[in-house]
């Protein structure tokens, strides 16, 4: 599907043109996340996960998935579940009777994307940048399939958008149309600018989701401090919250030859790698600060799922999620 076709389809308008020849492991285009759509029927983010995904097992509680909502008390009846049981009311009267719920007809779904300069980099097969972007449409196809509200917040070093949470295809694409945008504006001749740190969009996250949401960050985690920790833990303690930590192998060794200018936005420095006193300080940098994201799993108690720039991004997803014809 070409890209005027995606958007005719759509009824939607890109605030930038696309070059159709550019390569989408660079920049991403909306025909090219679109495709994602057939694939995410495969998959699912429901509580009931195949046997070999990794958010079984010791990650299975933390989905809780759709809420339950009160419909009524009433008498106790053969096959009830007996957990169901009001031992107060029937302690009362003298009679069991049960509490019965029936499950929210949707669970509204936040997808958080990360856009930042930090993410415009790539060694492998992609930009970080465009291994996120997939990862992100690939969760929003797959929260429509379910029948679920989806919207996202798109953000990078200066700007963030929030698409609010709607059963709505045309507000999901809106989504991804913002997110291509944000995407293609990402440029190597940018001047360096202070990156904006984490907590900023996880604050919104916070203030639309609320409760009983499903939040997913797609993000390579750089600017987190330790106020961090306490978004994601209060995100967590309301809603179903995954991380997809976006990792590229070259930006997560320090080689011996290089010579990098380093920049906090406001001052540069040239730093030579060859230097081992050098290299061992950004090497330590670089270890602690995925320490402390894996460390979110026993922390705050959510899965980290890792995406890397070296292979396929649907491939790994699937991998992840147990297989892409979504059996047991």
């Amino acid at each position: 599907m070409s890209n005027d076709a995606a958007r005719n389809r759509l009824g939607i308008r890109a605030n930038q043109p696309e070059n159709e020849t550019e390569d989408p492991r660079v920049k991403v285009n909306l025909a090219h996340l679109m495709e994602m759509e057939a694939e995410a029927r495969h998959l699912t983010l429901l509580p009931r996960q195949p046997a070999r995904s990794i958010l079984n097992g010791r990650h299975a509680s933390r989905l809780r998935g759709r809420g339950l909502n009160f419909e009524e008390l009433r008498g106790y009846l053969p096959g009830d579940d007996s957990r169901t049981i009001d031992w107060k009311v029937t302690a009362r009267t003298g009679k069991p009777h049960v509490r019965v719920y029936t499950e929210e007809r949707d669970r509204p779904a936040l997808v958080v994307v990360d856009q930042r300069m930090s993410m415009f980099f790539g060694s492998a097969m992609n930009m970080k940048s465009v291994t996120a972007a997939e990862a992100a449409a690939i969760s929003t196809f797959m929260i429509l399939n379910q029948g679920d509200r989806v919207g996202g917040i798109v953000f990078d070093d200066e700007n963030l958008w929030e698409i609010r949470p709607r059963q709505s295809r045309a507000n999901a694409l809106r989504f991804l149309e913002t997110l291509v945008s944000a995407n293609r504006s990402l440029t190597a001749d940018a001047e360096p600018r202070a990156p904006m740190s984490l907590n900023r969009p996880l604050e919104a996250a916070a203030r639309i989701a609320g409760s009983n949401h499903l939040v997913v960050v797609i993000s390579d985690f750089n600017n987190i401090d330790e106020h961090t920790d306490e978004l994601l833990g209060g995100i967590a303690r309301k809603n179903d919250l995954l991380l997809c930590l976006v990792s590229d192998p070259m930006a997560d060794t320090v080689a011996t030859n290089w010579k990098l200018i380093i920049s906090d936005g406001r001052l540069k420095a040239l730093m030579d790698t060859s230097e081992d006193k050098a290299r061992a300080s950004v090497q330590q940098v670089l270890d602690e600060r995925f320490s402390t994201i894996k460390g979110w799993e026993e922390r705050v108690g959510v899965p980290v799922l890792p995406l890397s720039t070296e292979h396929d991004t649907l491939m790994q997803i699937r991998a992840l999620l147990g297989g892409a014809d979504g059996e047991d």
